[in-house]
């Protein structure tokens, strides 16, 4: 009788570890299988977010991004430039005061350091509220283009900035205001290339 159960305790951790075996060399196999397409959107969501807020360019931004590390993250540059002049700079930048928390954005800046466009990459706001901060959703954001932030606060008015909030959404107006006041110093401070 005890040959039995021992038996059955070998068959049982055998059977198992098969069991793991397989399943981990499908997930690996999954793995390989989706990372290629996976990083292939990756990098056309960024490189759409790029033309969307710097003015037209002949170069590959991506190829030429560079980093620095701010607040505990890294914001991403990618310089863009025609016929080898550089015409803007595309800032891939974060908050994590939003609302629900981390809001990632791109700002494009202008060589003089005015912006010319903000494209949202990534947020979890509330619904038919702080959302309202993607274009396709409303022109909320529009207020921030061709605005120089040297001279212009990038706070919301209740706060003694120039920015009216969102209705409702100070919290997520003040984060969105947060990450662009964050791309905007570390573009001066030294991501001017």
């Amino acid at each position: 009788m005890a040959n039995k159960k021992e038996s059955t305790f070998v068959t049982m951790v055998l059977t198992l570890f098969i069991v793991t075996f397989i399943a981990s060399a499908a997930l690996g196999y999954l793995y390989e299988l989706t990372k290629d397409p996976i990083a292939a959107s990756k990098l056309a969501k960024q490189n759409n977010a790029i033309m969307k807020v710097v003015p037209e360019f002949d170069n590959e931004p991506s190829k030429e991004k560079y980093g620095m590390f701010v607040d505990g993250d890294s914001l991403i540059f990618f310089p863009a430039k025609k016929n080898g002049e550089l015409v803007g700079t595309a800032v891939s930048t974060f908050t994590n005061i939003g609302y629900m928390g981390y809001i990632g954005l791109m700002v494009g800046f202008l060589p003089d350091g005015s912006i010319h466009n903000i494209s949202v990459l990534e947020h979890k706001e509330t619904p038919g509220l702080g959302d309202k901060m993607k274009k396709d959703k409303s022109d909320w954001s529009i207020q921030f283009n061709g605005k120089n932030p040297a001279d212009f606060q990038l706070s919301v008015t209740k706060d003694g900035g120039d920015i009216d909030a969102i209705t409702a959404s100070t919290i997520s107006s003040r984060a969105f205001c947060d990450a662009v006041q964050r791309a905007y110093d570390a573009y001066m401070e030294g991501g001017k290339q």
